[in-house]
Formats: structure tokens, sequence, C-alpha cells
């Protein structure tokens, strides 16, 4: 899938999500977040998880 339809598909299914903002991440990226998104969609209950990814960190901090 090409990033513009990544980011088509991700403005579908979260409105507030400004092209211009999510021009600035690569492939992998969108579809992480795509993904994500559409696992929100499905609601909460005993059967719904969502795994981080190994190349995601857990926790970040910032630097000053």
């Amino acid at each position: 899938m090409s990033k513009h339809q990544l980011i088509e598909q991700i403005r579908q299914l979260n409105r507030s999500a400004a092209e211009d903002f999510l021009v600035h991440f690569n492939e992998q990226a969108l579809e992480n977040y795509l993904k994500r998104l559409a696992l929100a969609r499905e609601g909460r209950g005993p059967t719904s998880r969502w795994v981080r990814p190994g190349d995601i960190a857990a926790a970040f901090t910032r630097l000053h």
C-alpha cells in the first residue's frame, strides 16, 4: 500500500489526523498506526489485546 493510501485510510478512521502531520512518517510507522486504529475500533473485553511491537519503546524520556 502506498503512503498516500495509508494516510487516506488513517484519516477515515481518525478524522482529526491532519495529512500535513502524517506525511512526516514513513510507511512502516503509518502502517503500524493504522493497525492500532483498526484494533481500537474492535472494542474492549477479555478477547481484546494489543501487543507492543519490539521496535517500539515501552517508555520515553525527555532530555533537557
